[in-house]
C-alpha cells in the first residue's frame, strides 16, 4: 500500500482525553477514532491489526474443535427473562423497545440466544460435545467508559459455549478452551498467565481469567516465577488428556490483588512475581445454570432426558489491540508483534524527487508484494525525520530505508523496530531477508 494513497490520520500531539498508553498510541497513530463515549470507528491501519488477531482467535478456536456460528446483535428479551437474568444483569444492559412494542436488548453476551439454538436442533447424546462460537460486536453501557478500547461500551468479541453429557465431559471441553487460551496469546506475542476468578454474573462454581503482564495494567498481580518455565504453545492431537496441561498450569500460585493474601500466600517471597496485568480472556464451566430453566436437554444412551452441562468462553478482540499495545511499545510509540502487525515493512522514500531513489523503491515494492510481503510504502513528500518519526509511531515490524547516499553504495538501511538494530544491506539481501 503506497502511503500517498492510505488513509492514515495521525497525530503530533495526545489527544487529552487519552489517559493511558494505548489510548494515546491508537488516536495518535490513526487506528481509531472516536464516535461517542465508549464507542469507536476503526480506521485502515487499526481494522487490520483487529482483522489479524480475530483471525488469529479463530485459528485456534477451530483447532480446538469449535465450529463457527454468527448471532445477531439484538435479542428478545424473553430468553433472558426465562433464563432468570433479565433483571440481575442491571443497567449495563443496552434495554431497547422496537416498533410493535416488543422489548429487546443490544446483547452483551449470548449465553440464553445460544442455548436456545442448541434445545431447538439437538435432541440426542450422539450429537455431544458440541461448542460453537462466534465473533461479534457487543455493547455494555459501562457507567464510566473510559481507556479507548480497554473499557469501551461497544466491542468486539469471541464467546464460544461448549455442550456436554456430563459435568467431567464438561470439564474436558474446559480444559480443551483454556489450553486454546494459551496458544492464541502465545500467537499474539503476549505473556498470558491464567488466574482463578470469580464467576460474576455468568454463574457456575469453575472459571479462570487470562492475564497479560504489562506495566501499565489495570490489577496488580502476584504469581509464581514458575510460570516463566512453562511452554504456552501445547501441541496436542485428538483425544488428548488434557487434565494434566491444565493441573501444571493451574498448580502455580496467581492471583490479581483483588485476593490475593500476603499471609496466606505459599510462594516464597524470592519466587513471588509482583507486576500489573491486563484481563484479555474470560473462561467458565456453569454446568446446567442456563440448560436447566430453559429446557435443553438430550436423551442419554438409557433413553433418560438430561439437561445439557455447559461452559461459555470469551476473549475480548478489540480489547486485544489495546493490551497489545500496553505491553508492545516505546517512547517513541507502537512495537508490534509481527504476528498482528498490519504491514511488516514501511519501506522508506528519504528522497522521492531523487529518480534513483524512487526507482528503487518501486523496484523494492514490486519484489516485496510479489512475495507477499505486506508493505505500506511511504511515497510523501514529507521529510526524513517525519517520516522516520511516523515509523517508528505505527509500529511496524521492520523499516526499509531508500535514500540516495546508500544507494551510492549499493545499499539501503533496514531496521528493527523492537531492537532497534540497523543494518546496511544490497537490494537483494535486503529482499531475502525480509521474505525469509
Amino acid at each position: 500500500m503506497r502511503l500517498s494513497r492510505y488513509f492514515l490520520p495521525t497525530l503530533k500531539e495526545t489527544p487529552a482525553e487519552a489517559q493511558i498508553v494505548s489510548h494515546r498510541l491508537m488516536l495518535r497513530a490513526g487506528l481509531i477514532r472516536q464516535g461517542a463515549a465508549g464507542i469507536y470507528s476503526w480506521l485502515p491501519l487499526g481494522l487490520k491489526v483487529l482483522k489479524n488477531i480475530e483471525s488469529i482467535v479463530r485459528e485456534e478456536q477451530n483447532k480446538a474443535g469449535a465450529l463457527e456460528v454468527l448471532m445477531p446483535t439484538i435479542q428478545s428479551s424473553e430468553l433472558w427473562q426465562e433464563s432468570g437474568r433479565y433483571d440481575d444483569y442491571g443497567k449495563e444492559m443496552l434495554r431497547i423497545e422496537d416498533r410493535h412494542g416488543r422489548q429487546m436488548l443490544y446483547g452483551p453476551t449470548n449465553e440464553e440466544m445460544i442455548t436456545d439454538i442448541f434445545r431447538r436442533e439437538v435432541k440426542s447424546y450422539k450429537d455431544l460435545p458440541m461448542n460453537l462460537y462466534h465473533i461479534q460486536w457487543k455493547f455494555r453501557d459501562e457507567i464510566r467508559p473510559r481507556f479507548g478500547v480497554m473499557r469501551g461500551r461497544e466491542f468486539l468479541m469471541k464467546d464460544a459455549y461448549s455442550f456436554d453429557m456430563t459435568p467431567e465431559a464438561g470439564k474436558q471441553s474446559y480444559n480443551a478452551m483454556f489450553v486454546a487460551y494459551l496458544r492464541t496469546f502465545a500467537r499474539l506475542g503476549l505473556k498470558a498467565i491464567p488466574m482463578r476468578a470469580d464467576t460474576g454474573p455468568i454463574g457456575g462454581d469453575l472459571s479462570h481469567e487470562f492475564i497479560v503482564l504489562a506495566d501499565t495494567g489495570e490489577s496488580e498481580v502476584f504469581f509464581d516465577k514458575a510460570f516463566d518455565g512453562l511452554d504456552p504453545m501445547v501441541d496436542v492431537a485428538d483425544g488428548t488428556d488434557l487434565q494434566p496441561i491444565v493441573d501444571e498450569w493451574t498448580s502455580h500460585y496467581a492471583a490479581t490483588d483483588e485476593i490475593h493474601d500476603a499471609a496466606s500466600c505459599t510462594v516464597d517471597s524470592n519466587d513471588l512475581v509482583t507486576g500489573r496485568g491486563i484481563e484479555v480472556g474470560h473462561i467458565f464451566f456453569f454446568g446446567d445454570k442456563y440448560s436447566k430453566p430453559m429446557n435443553a436437554s438430550v436423551q442419554g444412551p438409557d433413553g433418560d432426558t438430561v439437561n445439557v452441562q455447559m461452559g461459555s468462553y470469551g476473549v475480548g478482540v478489540s480489547r486485544l489491540v489495546g493490551a497489545i499495545i500496553e505491553a508492545c511499545h516505546d517512547e517513541n510509540g507502537i512495537v508490534w508483534p509481527e504476528s498482528v502487525a498490519p504491514y511488516k515493512v514501511g519501506l522508506l522514500n528519504l528522497r522521492k524527487k531523487d529518480d534513483e531513489c524512487t526507482a528503487a523503491c518501486d523496484k523494492l515494492y514490486a519484489q516485496l508484494t510479489a512475495a507477499s510481503v505486506e508493505v505500506l510504502y511511504d511515497d510523501t513528500d514529507a521529510g526524513a525525520g517525519a517520516k522516520f518519526a511516523n515509523m517508528d509511531l505505527i509500529g511496524l515490524p521492520w523499516q526499509l530505508a531508500v535514500g540516495p547516499r546508500g544507494l551510492k553504495n549499493g545499499v539501503v538501511e533496514l531496521k528493527n523496530r523492537k531492537s532497534g538494530e540497523r543494518e546496511e544491506l544490497s537490494l537483494e539481501a535486503a529482499v531475502a531477508k525480509l521474505t525469509a
